[in-house]
């Protein structure tokens, strides 16, 4: 009979870890799949086309062109290789300002014929109108709509997905705001962290050391917005004060709430590797005459650089991972921060700001994914750090 029960337990575990291993592979190439597809859209909006005089010679143009254009950034078109004509944008919200209703038709069947009159009349003109107005108009020519690339995406220094006529995705701010935010959280939080985890293992009394463990331990239960109301009742206000800004929704904020919630992962493993140090080892130190310091310093930290590591790690994972806390005090401005007193917004913020607002299957939905797809390599890296970082450790051991 014991043998049969074995024999289930280990059929179903079997089962149970090929079905959630399969979950797993079928969530990535989900992921990855609608990632991919927004390089299968059209630089302009779906449904959409830019019209030029036919005189005019540009063919073709990027989402960030067709920005400046409509931005009124760029105003001639000799800046794009064209002729030196003053650009003139065109809507279709604009066909009110050179036609009346009589003219376009009371069902505006009239619209496309207007349109491409318009255009022709003024050939620095540009517009921006749906596809199916613009059929077998003469003198005017659609301009080549190209997928996005993904240079301008990957590449990319500004994020305006829901731009019009041509939405803008590049990565980059968010990249870069993910990786000051961490980066500056761990720089915050490594030598806290290290200091206590050194007090608790080597300093402390075993009473005090009960008394803090569980405490410590139980701030990473607490729930990451509570975490996000302290940094915008606190720290928000105390940072605007202290350097005179404008808003006190920065980067440094996020990095301030993010390294709180990373400390208490790097106390409870530096604390637990110092721990495991050999007391042969420290009574040998102290015995060739070193002081407590300099046992901590050279004998008990270099042997416990492992778990040490792994626990910076670990924090920065918690850091690239966290969401709300982030989003709620770092401004979220998706610009490349110069400063970390600026301003920023990360890859999860911007996933868990936007995803409700996206259109499903639309590019800006795909790009999300996209966003989702940088951060699983990320984790991917930082999980495969952490893998590597603990094999060392127990060949050590």
């Amino acid at each position: 009979m014991k043998k049969w029960i074995d024999h289930i337990a280990k059929r179903a575990f079997t089962v149970s870890g090929f079905v959630t291993s399969a979950i797993i592979l079928l969530i990535i190439g989900f992921l990855f799949t609608e990632a991919v597809g927004l390089f299968n859209n059209p630089i302009v909006e779906d449904g959409y086309t830019l019209v030029v005089n036919k005189e005019n010679p540009i063919k073709s143009l990027s989402s960030q062109q067709i920005k400046d254009l409509f931005d009124e950034e760029i105003v001639n078109w000799k800046e794009l290789g064209g002729s030196d004509i003053p650009v003139q944008t065109f809507r279709l919200e604009d066909l009110s300002k050179h036609y009346s209703e009589e003219e376009l038709g009371s069902e505006y069947e009239y619209a496309g014929k207007k349109i491409g009159d318009l255009i022709r009349r003024n050939q620095g003109m540009i517009a921006f109108v749906p596809q199916n107005l613009i059929q077998n108009e003469p003198d005017i020519r659609m301009l080549e709509d190209r997928d996005i690339p993904a240079k301008d995406v990957l590449l990319g220094t500004e994020w305006y997905p829901t731009a019009t006529p041509s939405p803008i995705f590049g990565i980059l701010p968010l990249l870069y705001g993910t990786l000051w935010v961490s980066f500056f959280a761990i720089l915050i939080a490594l030598p806290f962290g290290l200091s206590v985890a050194i007090y608790m293992s080597e300093v402390a009394n075993p009473k005090i050391r009960n008394i803090l463990k569980p405490i410590i331990e139980l701030l990473n239960g607490i729930p990451s917005v509570v975490y996000g109301f302290f940094g915008l009742a606190v720290i928000v206000p105390l940072l605007q004060n202290t350097f005179d800004l404008p808003v006190g929704e920065s980067g440094l904020a996020g990095s301030i709430i993010l390294a709180i919630m990373a400390l208490p992962t790097i106390i409870t493993v530096a604390e637990d590797a110092m721990s495991n140090c050999p007391r042969s080892m420290r009574e040998a130190s102290l015995a060739l005459g070193s002081t407590q310091w300099q046992t901590i310093y050279k004998v008990v930290i270099p042997s416990s650089i492992s778990g040490i590591t792994s626990g910076v790690v670990l924090g920065i994972g918690r850091a690239i991972g966290e969401t709300m806390a982030v989003l709620m005090v770092t401004g979220n401005a998706a610009v490349i921060p110069t400063s970390i007193l600026e301003p920023l917004r990360t890859i999860l913020a911007t996933i868990a700001a936007e995803l409700g607002e996206a259109p499903a299957g639309g590019a800006h939905y795909q790009s999300l994914f996209l966003l989702g797809v940088i951060l699983f390599f990320i984790t991917l890296f930082i999980n495969s750090c952490v893998e590597i970082v603990s094999s060392r450790n127990k060949i050590k051991n």
